[in-house]
């Protein structure tokens, strides 16, 4: 079984919807011949053909509105947008039509358009290319949001986008496209460098939605996590030497309320950690939802490790981007309740 960075994952799950579904097609800005700004639609082009994988204007708000249109009328969309801080223009159609269509028609109409689009911070994109707004579609009933944290998940999640009868956010962080992290933190390469890699069947599988991963076992404490902080929070629990376990949502909306209810009964603690701002970030809903199911069996309040409440710096990126220090600093807290 092949290795896989992330790119060459969400590469290959084009590459296998394109051959599997005739409906299936792909577009975006420079995602034909260029094959994409981080190259995910490299060779799809010329594979398969340039009315299957084509180039579109400079026009968020328009690419979207094809999207539903095509998807309307029986295709399967996948648009790229190709940095999320540049989905705004696109949200009306977002928001307005595709999250709608199917409850204003009575279910006459749907829109089967999966959005991809690079997301977080982690390579000094600053404020306009990297930020992390994945909350704003978790409000918008009728849109599926989703972030992958590692190349297996990220192909056999973007099949089952494809594949999925309601527009699906698919959020793919940046900082760990192309496998470790390379060093540019406050201190040396170190546990949370390694993961980012995996097997990847070549072919056709799934992976379904709304499904979390308890991706470390334990029993001392729940770390509630998604996307690069994945790696982050496995970095910092290993460096603990605490017994904690991590889950990995993997989809943000509709998340995985049952396995969250069990691994914080059973653990008595929980930190929610994410790279986006603090203020009506993820953390909020979820510690919401930890204390509506779990309120009797917390031993501790529950702790979130975020973003800051400022407009993403290029020059201190490192003290907004969080990292294994601040994780450790959360689970000594739980730890102490």
């Amino acid at each position: 079984m092949p290795t896989m960075n992330m790119i060459q994952a969400i590469n290959s799950a084009m590459d296998v919807m394109l051959a599997r579904d005739p409906d299936v097609v792909i577009f975006g800005e420079d995602v034909g011949y260029f094959g994409g700004v981080f190259r995910a639609t490299a060779g799809l082009q010329q594979k398969h053909g340039r009315t299957r994988v084509f180039d579109t204007p400079i026009c968020e708000a328009g690419i979207i509105a094809t999207a539903i249109g095509m998807g309307v009328y029986g295709l399967r969309p996948v648009a790229e947008i190709q940095f999320a801080d540049y989905i705004l223009p696109a949200f009306d159609q977002l928001v307005s039509e595709a999250s709608r269509l199917r409850y204003r028609s009575g279910g006459e109409f749907w829109a089967p358009i999966t959005v991809r689009t690079p997301c977080g911070g982690g390579i000094f994109g600053g404020q306009t290319h990297s930020q992390s707004p994945e909350s704003i579609f978790t409000h918008v009933s009728g849109l599926k949001t989703v972030m992958p944290s590692n190349p297996y998940d990220a192909k056999g999640l973007l099949i089952s986008a494809i594949e999925e009868d309601d527009p699906v956010i698919f959020l793919e962080p940046k900082r760990i496209y192309n496998g470790p992290f390379d060093g540019h933190h406050d201190r040396p390469l170190t546990s949370w460098a390694k993961y980012p890699q995996s097997e990847v069947p070549e072919g056709y599988y799934k992976i379904p939605l709304s499904q979390a991963a308890i991706v470390r076992k334990g029993s001392a404490a729940t770390i509630l996590t998604y996307g690069t902080m994945v790696h982050v929070s496995l970095a910092a629990v290993e460096e603990s030497g605490l017994d904690v376990e991590v889950i990995d949502l993997r989809t943000l909306f509709p998340v995985d309320v049952e396995t969250i209810e069990a691994s914080v009964k059973k653990t008595g603690r929980c930190v929610i950690v994410h790279e986006a701002s603090r203020t009506s970030g993820l953390a909020a809903e979820f510690m919401a939802l930890v204390q509506e199911h779990c309120f009797h069996h917390l031993e501790a309040p529950v702790q979130r490790v975020t973003g800051w409440d400022t407009p993403y710096p290029h020059a201190f990126e490192w003290q907004y981007f969080p990292g294994p220090d601040r994780v450790r600093a959360a689970l000594a807290q739980v730890m102490e309740g």
